[in-house]
Parts: C-alpha cells; structure tokens; sequence
C-alpha cells in the first residue's frame, strides 16, 4: 500500500451548533381541540438500534414505532455507506403497532385505586425477529413480546358440489330416509353407526373446515410474565440489564432485582426504609443499571445525591460504593431548597462514563471517576427562581423532567414548560445551548442566550451555564405556561434526533442537521499520488478520507507529493469544497484557495 493512501485526522474542536428541523408528528392536536387525560404520553423510549419506538400514556396503552427508511433497501443505513451508497434521506418512523398493557385496578386491603397509567418503558433484548419491552405502572410490570405471526385462515370446504344442496344438505335421492336427533332413523336401518351411518371413506357431502397458514402476517402482542405484589409504594423506575437476564425495579424506598423468567419472586438489593417512619429523611427517587457492566447501578434520591452501588459487595446493598453529591452554598438554604434539589431522571452515557442527573432548577453531568462534584451544570430553570411559591402553590414545582444524552456523549437535553426544551452541548470547549419548542418550527420562538464556555470533562474545575435568568419569562423571553410542559423525551441512540412528548403529541420532529453556515470538519493531512495534465493547468490527486457528506462547506489541508517520475509538486493550503453532491462517477470537485496551487482536484472517492 502507497503512503498516499493514509489520512491523519489532527485534533479536532469542539462540535459546533447543530440547526434542528422538524422531522414528523403524530397525534397532532387541532388547534382548540380539548386533551383528553388518557391520551397524554406518560414514558418515551428507543431501542438500543433506534430502529424502534414505544410510548406509554396515561390510558395504559402501549403505542410502538418502526424506522422505515433503513428498510427500503433491505439493508442497514451503515452499510450502505459502507457500499458508497447516497442517503439523502433523514430517519422516519411510522406507526406499527399499539396494544392495552395495563387496566385500572383497585386495591380492596388498602382501598386505594390503581392508575393504568404507564410510569416507564424499557426496552430488552430482541431474540428471533420478536421484540421484548417491560411496561409498568404503579404497582405492576409487565413483560411484553411483540411478533408477527402469519394468519391461519379457513380454506375451502371440503364439499362436494354436485352433492350439496341448499346450505351444504345433502342432495335429495330416490330413497330418502328421515332421520331422528344424533343419527336416529325410524326404520332403525342406521342404528348401526359405524357402518352405515359413517360409512366407510367418510360421507362424500360432509363439511369439515380447512384451516391453511397465510403468506399475510399480523402483529401480536402478548404478555409473557406479570411481576406484581413486591412494591409497598408507587413504582418509579424500571431498568434492563447489560446481561439480557435480570432487571430492576425501583419504588420509594426499595430497589427489587428481579429475573426475567421468574415472576414469582424477587430480590431486595437496596432497602431506605426506616425502623420508625419518622425518622425517614429521603426516598428513590429514579434507578439505573449501567449499561456494559452487569454488576452496577445507580440510583438518586430527593435529597439531591446519587449512589453507586457493585452488586458483587454484598446481597443487601445499602452501603454504597460511590455518593455522588454537591454540597449546597452557605447560606443559601431556604424552604424550596429540599424540594428543588430532589433528582427527578438520571441517565447513563452510552458508554458508562458519565451519569447525567436532573432536578428541578438544572441539569448536571457526573463523572463516575470523580465524587467531589459535577463536571458541568446546567441551569435550566434559574428564571423560575423568583416563583417558587406559586409554583409550591400550584404543585408545578414536584413536575418530574426527564433527560437524556446523544449517543456520542457530546451533548444532553432535558425539557421545560410551555412545551420547550433544552440542548446544551457537553463536549470540551463546547458552548451550544440552544432551546427549542415542540412544534412544527421548533426554532420560532428561539432566543439566543449568551451562554460561557464549556470545561473540558477532564478538568477538575467545574462550570455553571445560565440561561435567561428574567422572572416571569420563560428561556425564550415569552410569558411560561405551566399547563403545557415537556416531561418525557429520548435521543436516538446513533442519530442526532431526538423524540418528545407534548401532551397526546409526539414529535419525532427534530432532526439535526449541521448549519452550512458552520459546519467544520476536521482538517486533514492527505498524501496522494498527483498527475498533471497536459496543458499543466489541471491535476488530480487520488486520496482516501473517511469524512463526506452529500453538501457541506469544509476546510482541508493538503500535503501533495508526485510521483517520482514527475516534477516535484509540493502544495499545502486551505481547500474548498464547492461541490460535494455524490455523482454517478464518485467525483466530488473541489477548489483551492491559493492562486499558485492547483486549480481543481478531482477526488475520488474510496472510503465514505
């Protein structure tokens, strides 16, 4: 292999701003159409591919989707890169299927009534094309499978037309014979069932049904265990483990690990309740496992502090292996500061590194490697600050947000009210920190705030990002509106697209795309083979990189080297793309900047 064909990728910066387009909605509310309490989504979440889609609502339903533009070729969206093939599309979902999990019960011990309402949604590992997922409500989880099976369906009767007459009776003959009730005759001649009346061979008339499999499937949801009666309190959190065995399950003060295939029994691994009740300080508040080691989880409480706890110590884990806290400001404390500090969602990073935990007032970022404080915190609802007693007043202030991260780790999201929600980059040296509106045109209400800088992750010191911070304005500058806030939302897991629910809405709308107006990418040191032309005013150089896309504007340093046998040809500057859309010769056309260089490159492509 020529040296030519190496790329070197120097250092890159920090990712820059993405411009997010609305993608699709479903369940679009009209306008002065009044929300029905059984259709507001209650739990969002992907599967681990992003190929599929689950939501959980207040009516106990659980609605799936499917991704339909990796389908249309029969193959991944990844290998058709690999093949060199364009994708000009973004990711859709439609609607696949929707099926009752839960029903509303009534506790007659306690006399307390069950919500159907779905609190979480999971999903678990996909075996023989089915697709499994855990759906729990307050007091019951239930393990799902969801497969489509052909449809059996009845096939042509075995009658003999010539012999039927009327609705399949047998034909009328020169002889005939009544006949009394179960194949009684008067004249007795057909007493004798086995010979005359069942004649050998079968009576030629009989109609006996068919049944054949179909080539048409059909999507069956069936419920294969039902874990209950092992929570005193309402259940709170539900999470698969990295084994595909186990699971958890989490209420307010007890964490249950159970096995998949057992519902008749679980194990108490974490137990906060007190011997006197009132001496109880704080309660679980949100579970997690960790998503590549089987043995460890993390669960958060309304005192604001994570845990996390090896379930290789001990069977009983109530000493934990790691606290995650940040200790309050002096000073500062008054009687909102419990309430606001409790964590409402806690969400692992793909790859384990870095918890990220929200509360009422911000989003905070935690390396597991370091207990002494967040990385980065994120206010989110630092406006809010000076309407903490209405917010007491109207219960708004106990509003449990949700939050998640993209599957690169490089920025997070969380919601807000009035149907807005936050994206803030986390990456180095990042300051994105775009708020955006569940809507058809997320950006029409945007504002920009000035937002500081971003620590690097491995740095000890730690930053404080604010937003607009004026009372009585929500992060856009416009009037909030507590009766219309974004609870639930999930990031695709490899796509920068991201799922949110607005009451019965679900905008998978998002999608990002990078700003042209800002869109960088890594700049490169290419060595190619470089032939001239023969009026000398053209050269085309054959080189390999591993970043393209279909339009983009990029700066790229070349070092070009000739062939021996031809002059010494030495260019390093700036290079344009001018043209990047895929053609039927994989040529992309591209510009130098210097006068003295190379006038056009014709790049061919051999790795996207």
């Amino acid at each position: 292999m020529h040296g030519g064909d190496e790329v070197v990728a120097a250092p890159a910066g920090p990712p820059q701003p993405l411009d997010w387009k609305f993608s699709q909605v479903f369940g679009e509310r009209i306008a002065g159409e009044e929300v029905q309490e059984v259709d507001i989504i209650s739990a969002i979440e992907f599967d681990k591919t992003g190929d599929h889609l689950a939501t959980g609502d207040r009516g106990g339903r659980v609605v799936l989707f499917e991704r339909t533009d990796t389908k249309d070729h029969g193959v991944s969206r990844r290998d058709l890169e690999r093949m060199d093939y364009p994708i000009s599309r973004h990711p859709e979902f439609r609607y696949k299927t929707e099926f009752q999990s839960h029903e509303p019960e009534f506790d007659y011990l306690k006399s307390l009534e069950i919500e159907e309402k779905i609190n979480k949604i999971r999903w678990c590992q996909t075996a023989n094309s089915a697709l499994f997922l855990l759906s729990t409500n307050d007091k019951t989880i239930k393990f799902w499978k969801v497969q489509e099976k052909k449809i059996k369906k009845i096939s042509d009767m075995n009658l003999d037309p010539s012999k039927a007459v009327g609705n399949g009776s047998v034909s009328s003959s020169s002889n005939p014979k009544p006949c009394l009730v179960n194949g009684g005759s008067f004249d007795g001649s057909y007493n004798n069932l086995s010979n005359d009346f069942f004649p050998p061979g079968g009576l030629p008339s009989l109609r006996l049904p068919v049944v054949v499999t179909s080539q048409e499937t059909n999507l069956v949801a069936r419920c294969r265990r039902v874990y209950g009666h092992a929570h005193d309190y309402h259940i709170n959190s539900i999470s698969s483990n990295s084994d595909g065995e186990t699971f958890i399950s989490a209420d307010d003060l007890r964490i249950n690990l159970w096995n998949l295939e057992i519902s008749s029994q679980s194990f108490n691994i974490v137990d906060v309740k007190p011997a006197n009740m009132e001496d109880l300080t704080e309660v679980i508040t949100s579970a997690e496992f960790h998503p590549t080691h089987c043995n460890m989880l993390a669960y958060s409480s309304s005192k604001g502090s994570i845990r996390l706890i090896d379930l290789r110590q001990s069977a009983l884990c109530d000493s934990h292996a790691k606290l995650f806290d940040e200790p309050e400001p002096p000073g500062s404390r008054s009687f909102f500061t419990e309430i606001i500090a409790s964590i409402s969602d806690i969400k692992f990073s793909k790859d384990g590194r870095y918890i990220l935990s929200r509360d009422y007032m911000t989003l905070k970022l935690w390396d597991i490697n370091m207990d002494s404080g967040p990385v980065a915190t994120f206010q989110v609802h630092e406006y809010l600050r000076p309407k903490l007693c209405d917010l007491y007043e109207n219960d708004s202030i106990f509003d449990k947000f949700e939050c998640c991260l993209s599957g690169d780790g490089l920025r997070v999201a969380t919601g807000s009210y009035s149907n807005l929600f936050r994206v803030c980059g986390c990456a180095p040296g990042s300051t994105e920190s775009t708020t955006l509106e569940a809507s058809k045109n997320p950006m029409r209400r945007q504002l920009q705030t000035p937002t500081r800088p971003s620590r690097p992750l491995s740095s000890i010191a730690r930053v404080v990002r604010r937003g607009s911070e004026t009372p009585g304005v929500d992060m856009n500058g416009n009037s909030f509106d507590f009766t219309t806030k974004l609870l639930h939302l999930a990031w695709h897991p490899t796509e920068n697209l991201i799922a949110c629910a607005a009451a019965n809405s679900l905008y998978i709308e998002l999608k990002a795309k990078m700003n042209p107006t800002l869109q960088c990418l890594p700049k490169f040191i290419a060595r190619g083979i470089v032939s001239r032309s023969r009026n000398g005013c053209h050269r085309s150089m054959r080189m390999r990189t591993y970043h393209c896309s279909q339009v983009c504007t990029a700066e790229l340093s070349l070092s070009c080297v000739s062939l021996s046998s031809l002059d010494p040809l030495k260019f390093l500057g700036p290079v344009v793309f001018i043209d990047a859309n895929v053609r039927g010769n994989n040529d992309i056309d591209i510009e130098t900047t210097d006068d003295t260089a190379l006038n056009t490159i014709n790049q061919t492509r051999n790795i996207w």
